[in-house]
């Protein structure tokens, strides 16, 4: 699944070509993705102009003129792909071949730029992503918006937030950090590379890292920096691209070439002078990579 970082960067990718432009066309080859595309969806938005492009965790979100903003979700296969005219795509050095059948192209935006007509095209081999059409004002009340906490980029995520949600609990810390309600967005490729930054085990205890007062400690303030640090170098090298995620240009990521404890079971821990070994165990059904000697 792709974590925020990879949407942002698909953000990134696609916000050049779609803000600004006209939706002259929304072209439709299923009725649905894995839930049923929006009743009258075409309808409801051709014609309008493309504002902004935004994100809310691990969601993409397309405002238009009138008010209302489509919600799109990549799912585990999906992407989206431009062409304008004869342009074709140029791959980087990290290419990875993705569906060109068209019948995996299931949603077509039709722009009308300054500069002449484009196509953004989402293609979905497992159709496990969906789209959703909502009024900007009420997308706060959307269901899978509603209990989001706040974003792990920016000061809103603070050791002293983090406190408040620690206190008094025993949950294990990587499990609390995949809570989204605790933090939107936050997925288990980073969670494992923010623990490593900040030389925490994922099996600690969360209240351990809170004092009798309620203060956050030392340990806590370092996780709440490594977490946003991580997740801005995720972002600039353009996230992981592991499996199926690709950028909106047909390359990869290549954060992947940078990680420090995640998918290295068995190998050297990175950290000066450990002389660890990085180990995988399972936490709730999902594979945690960590250095038992340094995280503690």
């Amino acid at each position: 699944m792709p974590e925020l970082p990879e949407v942002e960067t698909v953000r990134r990718g696609l916000a050049p070509t779609m803000e600004g432009a006209r939706l002259e066309r929304l072209e439709l080859r299923r009725p649905d993705l894995r839930f049923p595309l929006p009743r009258d969806f075409a309808a409801r938005v051709e014609g309008r102009r493309i504002e902004a492009l935004s994100r809310r965790a691990k969601y993409l979100l397309i405002d238009l003129e009138d008010g209302a903003t489509v919600i799109a979700h990549l799912g585990m296969s999906g992407s989206f792909r431009i062409e304008a005219g004869a342009a074709t795509d140029m791959p980087g050095v990290f290419h990875h071949e993705r569906s060109k059948d068209e019948k995996h192209d299931h949603v077509l935006f039709h722009l009308e730029r300054q500069d002449g007509p484009v196509r953004v095209i989402y293609n979905d081999p497992r159709r496990f992503g969906f789209m959703d059409l909502v009024n900007r004002a009420e997308l706060d009340d959307y269901p899978a918006f509603r209990d989001l906490g706040p974003e792990p980029v920016g000061n809103r995520l603070s050791a002293d937030y983090l406190a408040t949600r620690f206190a008094d609990r025993s949950q294990p810390l990587k499990s609390a950090l995949l809570d989204q309600k605790v933090i939107a967005g936050l997925g288990n490729i980073y969670v494992c590379e923010a623990l490593w930054r900040s030389h925490l085990s994922p099996t600690r205890k969360v209240s351990t890292l809170v004092t009798k007062t309620g203060k956050p400690k030392p340990e806590l303030t370092l996780l709440a920096s490594s977490i946003r640090e991580v997740i801005a170098d995720a972002i600039e090298a353009g996230g992981s691209s592991l499996r199926d995620h690709i950028q909106t240009d047909g390359t990869l990521g290549y954060f992947q070439h940078f990680f420090r404890a995640y998918d290295r079971e068995g190998r050297e821990c990175l950290t000066d002078g450990c002389g660890g070994t990085v180990e995988r165990i399972v936490q709730s059904g999902r594979s945690t990579f960590y250095c038992r000697r340094c995280q503690k």
